[in-house]
């Protein structure tokens, strides 16, 4: 004959704490690293655009240079609008 087999024991009620705990680190964690990661990216921008306005005022010296350095601001420009527009479609 064989021996009825035992029911193993239910799985402690502290599971979903843990997995809500767990939950909660993980968003934590997320929420800070894309705090940082706009952060930085807020930072990038101001230093940028103060380099702009250095390539802007050096335009003034000349009409050769000015359209050197239109240009290059407008490049610049474009780089900062289209990092600006890839955080802000991640955030909305």
């Amino acid at each position: 004959m064989t021996e009825p087999r035992i029911a193993p024991p239910p799985a402690p009620k502290g599971g979903i704490l843990r997995r809500i705990a767990a939950g909660f680190v993980i968003g934590v964690l997320a929420f800070g690293l894309l705090w940082y990661t706009v952060f930085n990216a807020v930072t990038a921008a101001l230093v940028a655009s103060g380099g702009t306005v250095v390539l802007l005022a050096g335009a003034s010296v000349s009409d050769v240079l000015e359209s050197i350095f239109d240009t290059i601001a407008n490049i610049v420009l474009g780089i900062i609008g289209a990092i600006a527009d890839f955080f802000s479609s991640i955030f909305d």
